[in-house]
């Protein structure tokens, strides 16, 4: 599942651009499924058969969209404004490099020279209105042969593995998810499921929200990637979950009280089976969730997550024994809900 990651986690999907990520999972998908579809928010729906009918309607769900940049205004000496797409903490942007579209046009994140600051701006984080991508074009005219108003960015950065099993990439959050659900499909299941890799999760579970409509699940797992704030100056108590701890498998989030019977009959197999997991210490974040479990009259919906440091940055950090654990423990989901 490693190197399915890495492919996944090196193409851009920045939310509402997310072609070029789906184009590689409906590749991959085809060979194994029942039937593969496209809605008309774009997302890609997936059937699979499995050992047996399901007694009630399984959907299986991860996002394939990612944090990214999005040109709102290109100035006359042809630098690039830009809006944030999902949550960035801008104190990462700066000096960042970026590329655009297929042609992968490259850029970097600058901001007013250092030296002209005065002693408050360089106490403050600046805003991403201060911001600009240097695109190394020097009129309007030269800068919009390259890019134009609408165009998405992604962080450019390159998946390493390092220290005792870490993998450090960008959009780890959500191609984590993705690659889990393509394992999954990849096998021979204990029941009908119905995958979903969904679009704009980071900007509202818009995606998730039309897919759950259509689909019509009764029992829903979401598989994400969630804040690990286990670093130094963190309390115990708000550091969320630890990378190398296991699957995440959360109770409540920010968007999300999970289905208390399904979090119960979970938690007590993955003990059983030795799988390692924990949960979440700390109430933060939202997922696909939010929105699946309010569909029509409410579905009954879990999530497993793994813990990821750095998340909406350009470059995550996690466990790979954790995507491991994440991977046992929805195949560990399936079985528990035949």
């Amino acid at each position: 599942m490693l190197d399915l990651l890495k492919s996944l986690c090196a193409a851009s999907g920045v939310s509402g651009d997310e072609g070029a990520v789906r184009d590689i999972i409906r590749n991959i998908t085809e060979p194994f499924a029942e039937s593969v579809r496209t809605d008309a928010m774009g997302n890609l729906i997936v059937e699979k058969r499995g050992k047996s009918r399901a007694a009630k309607k399984i959907m299986v769900c991860a996002h394939m969209d990612e944090v990214g940049v999005v040109v709102t205004d290109i100035t006359d000496d042809g630098y690039v404004k830009f809006a944030c797409a999902g949550g960035i903490d801008r104190r990462v942007l700066i000096g960042k490099r970026v590329y655009f579209g297929a042609a992968k046009t490259p850029g970097v994140v600058g901001c007013k020279a250092v030296h002209l600051t005065s002693g408050a701006e360089r106490e403050a984080v600046p805003k991403v209105d201060d911001l600009y991508i240097d695109i190394g074009a020097g009129t309007r005219e030269d800068a919009e042969k390259l890019l134009q108003i609408g165009d998405t960015g992604a962080f450019d950065a390159t998946a390493i593995e390092f220290g005792n099993g870490y993998l450090a990439a960008k959009a780890i959050d959500d191609r984590l998810g993705c690659a889990v659900m393509l394992e999954l499909l990849k096998s021979e299941l204990p029941q009908d499921v119905t995958f979903v890799f969904t679009v704009q999760e980071e900007v509202g579970a818009r995606g998730a929200q039309a897919a759950s409509f259509s689909v019509a699940p009764e029992i829903a797992l979401v598989l994400e990637a969630t804040t690990a704030a286990d670093l130094p100056g963190v309390s115990e108590g708000k550091t969320v979950c630890k990378v190398g701890g296991g699957a995440v498998i959360p109770f409540m989030d920010g968007g999300a009280m999970y289905d208390r019977a399904l979090w119960d009959r979970l938690t007590k197999a993955a003990a059983e089976r030795e799988i390692p997991w924990q949960t979440k210490r700390y109430i933060s974040g939202g997922t696909d969730a939010q929105a699946v479990q309010r569909s029509r009259a409410g579905v009954a919906t879990l999530a497993i997550a793994a813990p990821v440091r750095n998340l909406h940055s350009p470059l995550c950090v996690g466990k790979i024994s954790d995507f491991d654990a994440v991977l046992a423990t929805a195949r560990l989901f399936l079985e528990i809900t035949q």
